[in-house]
C-alpha cells in the first residue's frame, strides 16, 4: 500500500469517527477561537519545502497573503483546492497576493504533494498544530479547511471557514477585489 492510499483511508476513518459522533456545533466552532478581523494577523515561522527551509509572515510584507489550512496531502478535496489555486496563481500575483497553505504533514510531504501536482507555491508544515491553533483551524490531529486574507500590512482582513474546495479559490480572489477597493 503507498503512501497516497494508506493516508486517504485513515482520513476516511478519522471522517466517519467525527460524523459518528453527531456533533452539532457550528464548523466554525471546532477550531476554537478565531483571530479578530481587523487586527495583526498571529505571525508565524514553519519550515516549507521551498526556498530557504521556513517561511515567516513577516517575509511577506508589502504583499497580500492568502493563507489556506487544509487537513491532508494527496486527500481529494485537498488536491482540488491545491488546484484550483494553482490554476488562479497568476491572478493573485496579478493582484500582489502570495497563495501559502497550511497543514500538518512534514516537509517531505508536501514536497511530493507540490511534484505531484505540479504547485508553485508553498506549503509549510505544522506538525504539532500551533500555528493552526492560533488561527482556530486546528482539530488534532489535522488543520481544518479554512483561509485567511491577510493585507500587505500584516493586518487579518477576512475569513472563509464554510471552504467549499471547487468554487473557493474564486471566492478569495473576488474577495481580494473587493478588498482593494476599500
Amino acid at each position: 500500500m503507498n503512501r497516497r492510499t494508506f493516508n486517504q483511508i485513515l482520513l476516511a476513518l478519522c471522517l466517519t469517527f467525527l460524523a459518528s459522533l453527531n456533533w452539532t456545533a457550528p464548523a466554525f466552532a471546532l477550531g476554537g477561537p478565531q483571530p479578530p478581523l481587523n487586527s495583526p494577523a498571529p505571525d508565524f515561522s514553519l519550515p516549507t519545502n521551498t526556498g530557504d527551509g521556513t517561511l515567516s509572515l513577516s517575509d511577506f510584507r508589502g504583499q497580500w497573503v492568502v493563507l489556506y489550512f487544509y487537513p491532508k496531502d494527496f486527500t481529494s478535496g485537498c488536491t482540488l483546492e491545491a488546484r484550483r489555486f494553482q490554476q488562479d496563481l497568476p491572478e493573485y500575483l496579478a493582484r500582489n497576493a502570495r497563495v501559502i497553505g497550511v497543514s500538518a504533514d512534514d516537509v517531505d510531504s508536501h514536497a511530493e504533494f507540490c511534484d505531484s501536482e505540479g504547485l508553485k507555491f508553498p506549503l509549510l508544515a505544522d506538525t504539532k498544530g500551533a500555528v493552526s491553533k492560533a488561527y482556530g483551524s486546528w482539530l488534532a490531529p489535522m488543520s481544518l479547511r479554512h483561509t485567511y486574507i491577510i493585507d500587505p500590512e500584516g493586518i487579518l482582513r477576512a475569513t472563509f471557514l464554510g471552504v467549499q474546495p471547487a468554487i473557493h479559490s474564486t471566492e478569495v480572489l473576488a474577495k481580494l477585489d473587493e478588498l482593494a477597493q476599500t
